[in-house]
């Protein structure tokens, strides 16, 4: 008997008010993976994120995680429950420093406290220099990674990145690409929303296409690599 994957949403439909984003979209994760949800701008990435997260809930449909219903939860009981959101537009504490934005994202998880300060430091030595500097004073790439590493401070079993390359310069998307893979080789589960499918094919080990709300393709990350069709008529390369 397979064991359930970390994450899976079945069949969920989403709406805004009347508008229906989401029909009836699939999607698994299974822990170690890093899965990369690509598409096209609006193609309904940030709401399936959304609807995982609790902040647009699903009007039907399931969402489990390790084999718990999640959907229909507030958001901070999903987050308790070991669901990491890291937003597009990161909401770093403008007015905290660095490492009291760490400290306010410091949480047990459902596996428990492996993500302390000292090894927050370790994995993102960027972020021990600047320990003392006021959030609002980084860059767009510092904010990120102090929005991703005060997220791991709540040590949850799924980490979702919606957008993490967007707006930033090619030199820290590198920066963040290698974190990533970092964080895969220590055993964190990721599920990242991105348009870049370049910076995807570098950093994720599997890829689902979504297009008009709906899943269309899903393989490993290399079966995408190989496959000229989907990336040509979804991804627009």
């Amino acid at each position: 008997m397979s064991k359930a994957p970390l994450l899976q949403v079945e069949s969920i439909n989403v709406f805004y008010g009347t508008s229906q984003i989401l029909f009836g979209l699939d999607l698994s994760v299974e822990r170690g993976q890093v899965v990369a949800l690509l598409g096209r701008n609006g193609a309904g990435k940030s709401t399936t994120f959304k609807a995982i997260a609790g902040i647009a809930p699903p009007r039907s449909g399931a969402i489990t995680l390790n084999e718990r219903r999640i959907a229909g939860l507030p958001p901070h009981r999903i987050s308790r429950s070991g669901i990491g959101y890291v937003p597009e537009d990161r909401q770093v504490f403008p007015d905290h420093t660095v490492e009291d934005n760490l400290l306010i994202g410091q949480k047990k998880g459902p596996s428990g406290s492996h993500w302390t300060l000292e090894r927050i430091y370790e994995v993102f030595p960027i972020l021990a220099r600047m320990r003392d500097r006021i959030a609002g004073r980084l860059s767009g790439g510092e904010q990120q990674m102090l929005t991703i590493a005060r997220t791991l401070m709540g040590n949850p079993d799924l980490l979702l990145l919606d957008e993490p390359s967007e707006g930033l310069a090619p030199i820290i998307v590198q920066s963040i690409g290698d974190l990533i893979r970092r964080l895969h080789e220590m055993g964190v589960t990721v599920l990242m929303a991105e348009q870049n499918m370049h910076f995807c094919l570098k950093v994720a080990t599997h890829a689902a296409v979504i297009d008009k709300g709906r899943i269309v393709y899903r393989d490993t990350i290399e079966g995408l690599r190989a496959n000229d069709e989907v990336k040509r008529r979804y991804l627009a390369i």
